[in-house]
């Protein structure tokens, strides 16, 4: 495995301080020459060109006309935009608040045929009720300390459920027992949430399992990851959403969800999970 979610982050930040590097190269330029032409300091092109630094699009305009390259500008600003979009911190994706965020997330899940989904702390965003959802965004908004838009935002999240009915979609779903047991919320949402647990599992389009407490460790437990088609994870942290779309990490989660999915149980054994742990909230 990886040795951390944000590693495709990195590696394309490094790829894009490659390229530029190339191309100060291509130009016949030292980085000292490069930065007497920009107007800084040459321990900036340094920390750029190691990856260490975010060029600004200004920097890069900048970097390509003391490369006589302001052809490639707009390509390298896009690249390098994109490359800022892979990590985002929670607390900046939140700034106005968490609504915005969940229905960017309803447009990616638009868009995947299926959705493999491992969690280790809370049900999947899809599977949550108005209450639950609730007393979970109202726990992130306190933590951050971001602007509180807690009831559009759980009207966002809930919204998703509706590709569980409406055909096109697939949901393969694991759930470390843990997550029955966490009173992330007050008894009566967690007994709701757990029903409805219970509901969604006879769909079509949902296969749920769960991996008991008791289960000989193969894979051990993981931060949550979402894994759409084969074409991006997005993992879950305490402080960011991390997109990973780098092939060779892309195959670990896979792999990594494979192993996780032979420990799980599904069926009655699964449902039987859920009900001692809503018999344990009486």
């Amino acid at each position: 495995m990886s040795a951390s979610p944000s590693s495709s982050a990195q590696a394309a930040r490094e790829a894009l301080a490659v390229r530029l590097q190339h191309l100060r190269k291509d130009a016949g330029l030292t980085g000292k020459e490069l930065s007497a032409r920009c107007g800084w300091h040459p321990a900036k092109t340094t920390r750029i060109q190691k990856g260490d630094a975010p060029p600004s699009d200004g920097d890069i305009r900048a970097w390509c006309a003391a490369c006589d390259a302001d052809d490639q500008a707009d390509d390298l600003i896009a690249t390098a935009r994109a490359v800022d979009s892979m990590y985002l911190e929670w607390r900046r994706l939140h700034k106005d608040g968490m609504r915005k965020v969940q229905q960017d997330w309803n447009a990616l899940h638009e868009q995947t045929r299926v959705c493999r989904v491992y969690v280790s702390n809370v049900p999947p965003g899809f599977f949550q009720t108005p209450s639950f959802a609730t007393a979970l965004m109202e726990q992130i908004t306190r933590f951050q300390g971001t602007p509180n838009d807690v009831t559009e935002a759980v009207a966002a999240r809930i919204a998703r459920s509706r590709f569980l009915y409406e055909g096109g979609h697939r949901y393969v779903v694991l759930l470390e027992e843990s997550v029955l047991r966490y009173r992330t919320a007050d008894p009566e949402a967690m007994r709701g949430q757990l029903r409805h647990l219970l509901a969604v599992m006879p769909l079509a389009s949902v296969s749920l399992g769960i991996i008991p407490f008791a289960a000989q460790r193969t894979v051990w437990p993981l931060e949550a990851f979402y894994l759409h088609d084969d074409t991006v994870a997005v993992v879950e942290t305490l402080t960011a959403e991390i997109k990973v779309t780098q092939p060779r990490e892309l195959a670990d989660y896979a792999k990594a969800f494979v192993g996780l999915a032979e420990m799980a149980v599904h069926g009655d054994a699964a449902r039987d999970l859920i009900r001692a742990a809503i018999d344990a909230l009486e």
